[in-house]
């Protein structure tokens, strides 16, 4: 089976408490000041105590265009790239030689040569690397990425995958912007990176968590639930109001028909990986499965902590879960634009 052999996560060094961040935010996104309350009770609502951001805070009221934002984007992405694939490296104990396929997903800026090749680079991995950048699938492009590098795996056995993941949600922050959404993912989102080395079954370094089985799923007529729109200011988002019912709607039977395939129930998944999409999402993750109390406790932590990382959201409350040295049967899960879920059955 493939292998989770090391997680590493990565941090910008700019971090704030989240009552900086509403301040500076209201002066951003509210000049007016007309829904500074409303602003002022999301932030408070939000689960999130503080966040890292790509740039000192002073920056983001001056980035004059999306072309300054995006190649801000670009030269942090690949600062937090390498390191996130440098210590994932180390700590699997295996070299930039060592590695066969590197996966790469975002949907916070845009980049050609994209971050994958110039990470390559910068780190001497191979000439023939192959590499895979995966632009579009948000939120769920951690459990995604791995999903993927375990079909990959199943071919190449004796292969060495790595997974980067890198989110800087604060450089698509909108100005001038009152809209509801902008309001809430301004709330909620900040910055990281995280990346995730896997080892095929027949490669003499496997070790850690074993990858049984994935699960992909696309629901039906929900585009707008969440996304971008993308114009001459950058990124727009998407976000609306009912995604904690479609998670009601939805998950609890695809996560049950999921584990009944493999002879398990939700009362045997010892371990949860799950991503942190905001407090209602997580309440209602909570709700559907009838989990346990603490089931999520990780994931409410990484969501105080760093606030939503979007795709690499779920691999920094992975890492932090295998710290724990858990045993036993695992579900990693994440959802996203699409609308869309992915299901990970580990185990320890």
């Amino acid at each position: 089976m493939t292998r989770i052999a090391a997680v590493q996560a990565a941090l910008p060094p700019n971090r704030y408490a989240q009552s900086e961040l509403t301040d500076a935010f209201a002066e951003i996104c509210l000049p007016d000041g007309k829904g500074v309350g409303l602003l002022r009770r999301l932030h408070a609502n939000a689960g999130v105590s503080h966040r890292h951001l790509a740039l000192p805070l002073a920056r983001y009221g001056v980035l004059k265009d999306f072309g300054e934002a995006n190649d801000e984007w670009i030269a942090s992405a690949v600062d937090l790239g390498a390191e996130a694939v440098s210590g994932a490296l180390e700590a699997a104990g295996l070299s930039v030689d060592d590695v066969d396929v590197l996966m790469f997903t975002t949907v916070t800026g845009v980049a050609a040569p994209s971050i994958d090749a110039r990470v390559a680079v910068r780190l001497g991995l191979r000439e023939d690397l192959k590499r895979m950048p995966l632009f579009g699938l948000g939120c769920v492009g951690g459990a995604a990425g791995i999903a993927r590098l375990h079909d990959y795996l199943k071919a190449w056995p004796d292969h060495v995958a790595v997974l980067l993941s890198v989110e800087l949600c604060s450089l698509t922050l909108q100005r001038d912007d009152s809209s509801l959404p902008n309001l809430v993912g301004g709330a909620l989102f900040g910055d990281g990176a995280a990346a995730v080395v896997l080892t095929g079954s027949d490669h003499p370094a496997a070790a850690g968590p074993s990858v049984v089985a994935t699960r992909s799923r696309l629901y039906p007529d929900s585009e707008r639930v969440m996304g971008w729109d993308i114009g001459s200011g950058g990124f727009r988002i998407v976000l609306g109001a009912d995604v904690p019912e479609v998670v009601r709607q939805y998950l609890g039977d695809d996560v049950k028909a999921f584990l009944a395939d493999h002879a398990l129930t939700v009362p045997e998944i010892g371990t949860w990986v799950s991503h942190p999409g905001g407090p209602k999402v997580l309440e209602a993750v909570a709700e559907t499965l009838d989990l346990r109390p603490g089931a999520l406790d990780m994931t409410w932590k990484s969501l105080d902590a760093v606030g939503n990382l979007s795709s690499s959201s779920v691999l920094h409350v992975l890492g932090d879960t295998l710290a724990l040295d858990p045993s036993g049967m695992g579900l990693l899960l994440a959802m996203g634009p699409g609308f869309c879920s992915e299901l990970v059955l580990l185990e320890w």
